[in-house]
């Protein structure tokens, strides 16, 4: 047994809080969420630093904060379901589920999942909308989105390239195979399987005084350039070494509208790490995991809903997500029975290497 194996969580527990109190006060991000599971409890829980920075607002373990493209392996969770009951088909094409594609017949359901569709994938930095209640429809969104991008970067299934629109279609399928709004098929068959409440998970903020403010770094390429890359009505006033971001929402759910805590998504994590899965049966989970390869046969770096790890010395699956002043997280530890969450509002902190820094500690 290793040094590291025999020490007590307690005091495991203790440097990580030390080594995530020294990244607040070196000012790496205004605020954190760090959680870490096993199947049968929780084995650390951090909220620190400042979730509101004007309002001098603590980081706590029930604020909530946008989750961004993290959201996708939810996403992907939820076509599953759908595969499992048979109302969703990996094969199946997607103009079957959607009412107008440019894409043509080729691209499938489960090339949406694992990015192999082909789809183009433009800066989408400002798809989103102020949350304070203005008129937003998607679906206008949506084919200004197409219309601009109507073309395919790749043959379909030939191969492997990120895709944010790829995810919003497939938003669309998994409603319309469920015959309910997106939204309300992650809350039927996820968010309310797992137990959480809306005030832990959802699609949007559930209560303002309880939600992280988004942060960027005032000394940062992206602060230089900002009004081309964020859209301007968003932009709000400096805060010490900090802009602050202002409330929204993302225009495409299923590519990284939810809207959470790092416990919640734990929960999920930590569903994936039991002998039985609320979620999916063995045989869906499975496939959950499963490296995916394109037509030529050759691996991707992905299954039907995760990355998988280029670290060698450790294997892993990971989901991150980032943008409009927050940055996040989520990594399973199989082998080891751990799952990881880090949330922070701050766009540029280097959520990796958080983790890479901290999860080490919980690993035996």
């Amino acid at each position: 047994m290793s040094g590291r194996e025999s020490r007590p969580l307690k005091d495991r527990s203790e440097q990580a809080r030390g080594s995530l109190n020294a990244l607040i006060a070196r000012g790496k991000t205004p605020g954190i969420q760090y959680v870490v599971v096993d199947a049968a409890r929780t084995l650390f829980e951090y909220a620190g630093g400042w979730a509101d920075l004007a309002n001098q607002t603590p980081m706590r373990v029930d604020t909530t904060l946008m989750a961004y493209s993290m959201s996708k392996t939810i996403t992907a969770a939820a076509a599953l379901r759908l595969v499992q009951d048979r109302c969703l088909h990996l094969e199946g094409q997607l103009i079957n589920y959607v009412e107008e594609s440019p894409y043509g017949p080729a691209v499938t359901i489960g090339q949406l999942i694992t990015h192999t569709s082909g789809i183009p994938n433009p800066i989408p930095l400002r798809w989103v909308h102020p949350a304070d209640g203005t008129p937003f429809n998607e679906e206008a969104a949506l084919a200004g989105v197409l219309r601009r991008n109507s073309h395919l970067a790749s043959q379909p299934g030939s191969r492997y390239a990120y895709s944010n629109i790829g995810y919003w279609l497939l938003g669309c399928a998994i409603a319309h195979a469920s015959r309910v709004p997106f939204t309300a098929c992650v809350d039927r068959h996820l968010r309310e399987a797992l137990r959480l409440s809306p005030a832990e998970l959802g699609y949007t903020i559930p209560d303002p005084q309880r939600h992280a403010a988004g942060y960027l770094e005032k000394y940062s390429w992206i602060n230089l350039f900002k009004r081309f890359l964020v859209d301007p009505a968003l932009i709000g006033d400096y805060e010490g070494d900090w802009v602050r971001i202002r409330s929204h929402y993302v225009n495409g759910p299923a590519f990284g509208g939810l809207v959470g805590t790092a416990r919640a998504f734990a929960s999920f994590l930590q569903d994936q790490l039991r002998h039985r899965s609320r979620l999916l049966d063995d045989a869906t989970r499975s496939l959950f995991y499963t490296p995916q390869q394109i037509a030529s046969g050759a691996l991707i770096p992905m299954t039907l809903g995760w990355h998988v790890a280029p670290n060698q010395r450790r294997s892993y699956f990971y989901k991150e997500g980032g943008g409009g002043g927050f940055h996040c997280l989520m990594r399973l530890y199989p082998g080891n029975g751990v799952g990881t969450v880090v949330m922070t509002n701050a766009t540029g902190f280097d959520v990796n290497r958080c983790l890479d820094s901290l999860d080490w500690l919980f690993l035996n």
